[in-house]
């Protein structure tokens, strides 16, 4: 099993901030009924690879170390949003680690891959939900539709701090959609609520089908690959960016895992196209 730690990347980004109401292409609709997510599954490239030679490559990111602290949010001038939570209400999502397993790291194909990728019909949806954003992080495809759903019923804005993309500022004042696309790869584009000051979220925009995001069990797949030599990127939103080189053959699956530290907490974290500053290697 390969167990390997690669690249490290990190790089700063500056945006400026975009006026509240400013709007990209697309259309807005009042809510209809659901639309499945896309973007996490590989639909596209079953399509184009053989069965008999589709290849796997899954992991575990894992965590070591104490992890940057969950804060409380204070949603009390919002409490149509605050009742839906329990506990201790809702808190900040910036490291999610539990039993040492890493959430919300997106992991995609960095290299490796050739050829045109059909793009899914299925849209993929970022929903407004107990004034969050629900995923906190999601992968697209270019060309892919984004469905931007607000299921609050009350004033959000969707404001993306795009540098390869288009950036995009629109109002949703009750429950209603609007439908956005990426035409570049983007590694990653953050989103906020200019009404809401805590809720953020991050999309991570590629060019093919293989990308996942890892769950509160830090796990990932990706399935249905061409036999090959890949590099796999992990990104994540305080703790920066590894690599990781694998090779598949016919119906193998292969791992890919990742361990990241508190040691490169508050770093800057790679957005659009990461500097190498340094580079660590290991025997397999």
């Amino acid at each position: 099993m390969l167990t390997r730690s690669g690249t490290l990347l990190f790089t700063a980004i500056a945006v400026p901030a975009l006026l509240a109401g400013c709007g990209g292409g697309g259309g807005d609709t009042a809510a209809a009924g659901d639309a499945d997510a896309g973007g996490t599954d590989a639909d596209a490239a079953a399509m184009t690879v053989d069965p008999a030679e589709a290849a796997t490559i899954s992991g575990m990111v894992m965590f070591e170390g104490t992890p940057m602290a969950a804060t409380a949010i204070d949603m009390s001038d919002e409490p149509d949003c605050a009742e839906k939570y329990t506990g201790d209400g809702p808190m900040t999502e910036e490291a999610v680690v539990t039993d040492g397993h890493l959430a919300n790291v997106f992991v995609y194909v960095k290299s490796g891959l050739s050829g045109d990728f059909p793009v899914p019909s299925t849209p993929v949806v970022l929903d407004q939900d107990g004034c969050r954003y629900v995923p906190h992080v999601v992968g697209i495809m270019t060309g892919q539709d984004l469905l931007i759903r607000n299921s609050d019923g009350l004033l959000h804005n969707i404001n993306t701090q795009s540098t390869a993309n288009r950036s995009f500022n629109i109002s949703q004042p009750r429950s209603m959609e609007s439908n956005r696309d990426f035409r570049s790869m983007e590694i990653m584009i953050p989103v906020k609520c200019d009404v809401h000051g805590w809720m953020n979220s991050y999309i991570g925009v590629v060019d093919h089908p293989y990308f996942a995001v890892t769950g509160t069990d830090g796990s990932y797949s990706i399935p249905n690959l061409p036999p090959g030599e890949y590099v796999i990127e992990a990104w994540h939103e305080v703790y920066g960016t590894q690599t990781f080189p694998v090779t598949v053959g016919a119906q193998e699956t292969g791992d890919a895992s990742f361990t990241f530290t508190e040691g490169v907490a508050g770093a800057d974290v790679p957005l659009g196209e990461p500097l190498v500053l340094a580079h660590a290697s290991a025997g397999h």
